[in-house]
């Protein structure tokens, strides 16, 4: 397997963190490679196919209760769902406990199964609303202690503790002693309240093959292992590969960067690309946000002004006083004025004074007039 000699950002392993990485990075327009050991993509996602039976190596299932599951395209993945809820050994005999909201019929198995009192499974429903429902930001502002300290704070005793939690968090978490931050906890057990539980048809490989189907093509290595890390370079069993930087080019309108599919504002569909790419990419320092342009040889148009419509007291007949555009003209588009409901004349006395100021510009003449000032419009 040949590398490129240099590269933009080179992603060292092409299990589902560095594949989730390399496609963000592809699609905000660097140029990303993966270089990966194995002879398939996934990482630890590995699929055999033994007698006709698909066979993963390890544990693994799919909760679609995880954020960056919503990246993938879960129907292509033909996914097979288990049952919400688990299997307690007790005393010799298996116990289901399965959510009611996934099959109302078995909460009465549920109620009666001996993982505690009625009053610990009454807290252990409370907990799990609380994890599923409320806003990220209320539990991640909780105070954070250890999983165990949450789950006995919660009112979690020891019996729902030892017999059903700590060996099922203890799967999931890979330590029994529950010292994991009640702030991951509530995290965790969301995903569990939220999302469902399955397999893909193909195995849990087809997640990672899923993802790298949609890097670039060559920018995947497979069979090359890397040998070191150094700055400005990376090291592989193919040669190394040199880090660049990417250069804007210059248009000859004295722009940078490239005028295609820009619009008037200077924006184009991945204008906070820098910035994600520069989150995801450690060291890599992101372009401030591009000045807004306009397409090359418009003109620009001239801004006219509206009428500003004075607040204040109806005036008589219905009428509100608009300051008019400088120049004395009015704006392209019709008359100036407020739409709404038509207001009654006023009392008489107010119509008395109008009659009277009427008359004072009539004796003023056309040409006080015609000086620029405060112009009446009636309501339309």
């Amino acid at each position: 397997m040949t590398v490129p000699a240099r590269a933009e950002v080179v992603v060292v392993g092409a299990g589902l963190a560095g594949l989730a990485a390399a496609t963000r990075l592809a699609a905000a327009g660097c140029d990303v490679h993966v270089v990966e050991a194995a002879e398939h993509a996934g990482g630890r996602l590995t699929t055999e196919r033994i007698d006709g039976f698909v066979v993963d190596r390890g544990f693994q299932v799919l909760n679609t209760g995880y954020p960056r599951v919503a990246d993938l395209d879960l129907p292509s993945l033909d996914l097979g769902w288990f049952l919400t809820g688990a299997r307690v050994w007790v005393d010799g005999r298996a116990h289901a406990v399965v959510d009611p909201r996934s099959r109302p019929a078995a909460l009465p198995a549920t109620a009666t199964a001996p993982i505690g009192s009625l009053r610990e499974k009454a807290a252990l429903a409370a907990f799990s609303l609380r994890a599923g429902y409320l806003p990220v930001p209320r539990l991640l502002a909780a105070p954070e202690r250890t999983a165990a300290e949450a789950l006995q704070r919660a009112g979690l005793g020891c019996a729902v503790l030892e017999r059903f939690l700590r060996p099922f968090l203890a799967g999931v978490l890979l330590e029994d002693r529950l010292d994991t931050s009640s702030r991951y906890l509530d995290l965790l057990w969301r995903s569990f309240v939220r999302g469902r539980i399955g397999l893909p048809a193909r195995g849990m490989q087809s997640v990672g093959e899923q993802l790298a189907g949609r890097l670039p093509a060559g920018a995947l290595h497979l069979g090359c292992p890397v040998t070191a890390v150094r700055s400005g370079a990376v090291d592989t069993a193919a040669g190394p590969i040199a880090a660049v930087r990417r250069r804007r080019r210059h248009r000859p309108d004295g722009g940078r960067g490239p005028a295609a599919g820009r619009d008037r504002l200077g924006s184009t569909p991945g204008h906070h690309a820098p910035a994600r790419a520069a989150r995801l990419a450690v060291g890599r320092a992101a372009a401030g946000p591009r000045p807004a342009r306009r397409a090359a040889g418009e003109q620009r148009r001239p801004h006219r002004r509206p009428a500003a419509v004075r607040p204040g007291r109806p005036r008589p007949g219905g009428q509100l006083h608009a300051r008019p555009h400088p120049g004395g003209r009015r704006p392209r588009g019709g008359r100036a004025g407020a739409r709404g409901r038509r207001r009654r004349p006023g009392p008489p006395d107010q119509r008395d004074r109008a009659a009277r100021a009427a008359g004072r510009r009539a004796a003023a003449g056309p040409a006080a007039r015609g000086r620029p000032g405060r112009r009446r419009v009636r309501l339309r």
